[in-house]
């Protein structure tokens, strides 16, 4: 009997055959598993980077809303100037708010300023580094901001002694992107508010820019150019010029653009800053009203005398508009064609 069982055993053992090794297959399947990983990863990221970018920043940019909203209750944001120009006299222990406008040329910085300026107990100095030696590097730049703050910047928009807030009008291709290190630290570091103005409708931003480029040199208002006008009669004369944009490169363009935004917002996040949009005021002047609240300021009613100068449907400001708009139908950027204010 016990013959007939390692027989038995013996035939089992020859006919079924042998058991692999768990680890041997858990480590086959583990290393196939990487080497597929691996590979759609790298699929999907050049993916994302060339056909995701506008999405994200769409998300993430154009529909940001306002943030950062703290209350200037902190007392390193109340300044006490003494300025070497001259006296403060009787408003010497009136705290001054320092603020920033960051913005982009054509996106309405002209004229929200000229709101700002209106309020009697403002100074925004204007594009102060529109001028290349201003900007030339890290120490000239402080240079020119100490003097801002310190209220020794005298311009037409100075309120002197009177002043409760002052600041400037920065274009964000005017140094302070390459320098944004230094420059956030120095805003953190003096408690200088930021506020950024931006344009939702890139495409209108880019006609006014074609439009001011051409007025540059052809100088249509008696061969005077303007940027900003203040007559009806002025915006007309100036929007009968019908830029042509180039269809080939206007994505590439528009998502350049976003991008500038973008990094903006992203290297002075860490700042105090509100985001506010140009079409936002354009329907809604109250949103002026949160913009004096964020600088501290006694609310009033601001005005400017600057006229618009592109109205109306963009097709009637673009000369090549079908080509334009077959362009950007169906691509993310597909809303620009249409009246936002």
């Amino acid at each position: 009997m016990l013959q007939d069982v390692c027989f038995f055993n013996k035939d089992i053992l020859v006919i079924k055959p042998p058991k692999k090794s768990p680890l041997l297959l858990r480590m086959t399947v583990l290393i196939f598993s990487t080497v597929i990983g691996v590979f759609i990863c790298t699929v999907c990221l050049k993916q994302i980077n060339s056909h995701s970018r506008t999405k994200f920043l769409e998300i993430h940019v154009v529909d940001k809303p306002s943030q950062s909203k703290t209350k200037l209750t902190d007392a390193s944001y109340l300044h006490y100037p003494r300025p070497v120009s001259f006296s403060r006299n009787e408003c010497t222990r009136n705290p001054v708010k320092f603020f920033a406008v960051l913005s982009n040329q054509r996106s309405g910085s002209g004229w929200f300023e000229t709101l700002l300026n209106s309020h009697i107990n403002v100074s925004s100095n204007g594009e102060i580094f529109s001028v290349k030696d201003r900007r030339e590097n890290i120490s000239s730049i402080f240079h020119a901001l100490d003097k801002v703050y310190n209220l020794d910047w005298l311009s037409s928009a100075s309120k002197n002694e009177c002043s409760a807030a002052v600041g400037l009008k920065w274009m964000l291709n005017q140094g302070v992107m390459e320098h944004h290190e230094e420059v956030v630290d120095y805003f953190n570091r003096r408690s200088v508010s930021v506020i950024f103005l931006l344009r939702r409708n890139l495409l209108r931003r880019m006609v006014s820019m074609l439009a001011n480029s051409y007025d540059r040199y052809a100088k249509l208002l008696n061969g005077t150019h303007k940027s900003h006008v203040h007559s009806s009669e002025e915006a007309d004369a100036l929007s009968k010029y019908k830029p042509s944009i180039n269809s080939a490169s206007l994505l590439t363009q528009l998502n350049d653009m976003e991008m500038r935004s973008a990094k903006a917002l992203e290297y002075f996040n860490s700042t105090r800053h509100m985001i506010l949009y140009y079409e936002d005021l354009m329907r809604n002047r109250t949103k002026l009203n949160d913009v004096q609240d964020f600088l501290g300021l006694p609310l009033m009613e601001l005005t400017s005398r600057q006229v618009k100068i592109h109205r109306g449907p963009l097709s009637d400001h673009v000369r090549n508009w079908d080509d334009v708009s077959k362009t950007l139908r169906g691509t993310a950027y597909e809303s620009f064609l249409e009246a936002d204010y």
